[in-house]
């Protein structure tokens, strides 16, 4: 005879079968709920961040506005210095460079302000200013290519304040005020943009006007003005390289580049203006910069050659180095 199962631990395997199957399916249901869940909220997710997206990206297709304004002060003092020097010397520098930039479909239109003024006081030389300039681009394209835009530019160039040459043992000579001189072009041509950092703008059709507004000045044809006249047009053509760029972490360089060749006169003479600045970021507020600008004009001859005597024109330079204040918006 075989031997016969309790009843009650029949009853009890099947009891614990019925406990481990309606386990299972809790499990499974619980698992199947929260997978649901993290599916659902993956995909809440995904659908709220395509909304912000989009809401930024079309905000910023629209327009780009910002600048940097910085602020330079130095001083320095000697008392009893047996190697000697200025007994007091202050300088103070202001600089703002602006854009807006405007993007839709095709068009694109982007403006950039770039000012600067500067000024030195010595007890030996007096008050002078060592930087000054309002420079304002306007530049409307139209995009005819991966790249490539047809576009037309504005460009103003002048200053804010009187200038001076100081030759030696004579009085100073008043050679520049606001308007006097004032660069204007105005110029359809091409522009290469393959990222928002380069852009290079070529024209061989530019209307370019030479402004001087001081009767003084035009008295005596300055600036390639003829005599008595306050403006000098010009015909020719030109190009303009920008680059703006972090080269690497907290420096960034950014240069400005024009050329200019007149047809009506010496077109061979290439009239140079060429902007740099360094910056290099030390804190959010603090920042050091190197300003190097380059001007070559055949039309300026206010120098003297010192072999020869004779007056003519030569390559103009001014760098300008500091550590100061700035602020960006």
């Amino acid at each position: 005879m075989q031997p016969t199962v309790p009843y009650y631990i029949c009853l009890t395997n099947q009891r614990m079968k019925k406990f481990y199957l309606s386990l299972a399916i809790c499990l499974l249901a619980a698992f199947t709920v929260m997978a649901q869940e993290n599916t659902m909220r993956k995909l809440r997710e995904e659908t709220e961040k395509k909304i912000k997206n989009s809401e930024k990206d079309t905000t910023g297709r629209l327009w780009k506005k910002g600048g940097t304004f910085g602020l330079t002060f130095n001083q320095g003092s000697l008392t009893n210095w047996a190697a000697g020097g200025d007994k007091l010397s202050l300088s103070l520098l202001g600089t703002l460079n602006a854009f807006a930039n405007y993007k839709k479909d095709k068009h694109s239109w982007d403006n950039n302000l770039d000012l600067a003024y500067g000024y030195v006081n010595t007890t030996s030389l007096g008050g002078r200013k060592s930087d000054d300039r309002i420079d304002l681009t306007s530049k409307y394209g139209y995009e005819i290519g991966k790249h490539w835009y047809l576009s037309a530019l504005f460009n103003l160039r002048t200053q804010f304040d009187k200038g001076y040459l100081y030759p030696k043992d004579t009085t100073p000579q008043l050679v520049s005020k606001f308007f006097s001189p004032a660069y204007i072009v105005l110029s359809p041509g091409v522009d290469y943009k393959p990222t928002d950092e380069f852009s290079l703008f070529m024209s061989p059709v530019t209307a370019r006007w030479v402004v001087v507004m001081d009767d003084t000045l035009a008295a005596h044809g300055a600036y390639g003005v003829d005599t008595g006249r306050h403006v000098r047009s010009e015909f020719g053509a030109y190009a303009v390289v920008t680059w703006n760029k972090e080269i690497v972490k907290n420096i960034t360089y950014r240069t400005k580049l024009e050329l200019f060749s007149n047809y009506k006169k010496t077109p061979q003479n290439i009239k140079v203006f060429w902007t740099n600045t360094l910056s290099l970021k030390v804190n959010k507020w603090i920042n050091a910069n190197v300003n190097v600008d380059m001007i070559y004009d055949d039309d300026v001859k206010v120098f003297e050659n010192p072999k020869t005597g004779v007056m003519g024109p030569r390559l103009q330079v001014k760098q300008v180095i500091g550590v100061g204040f700035t602020a960006k918006f």
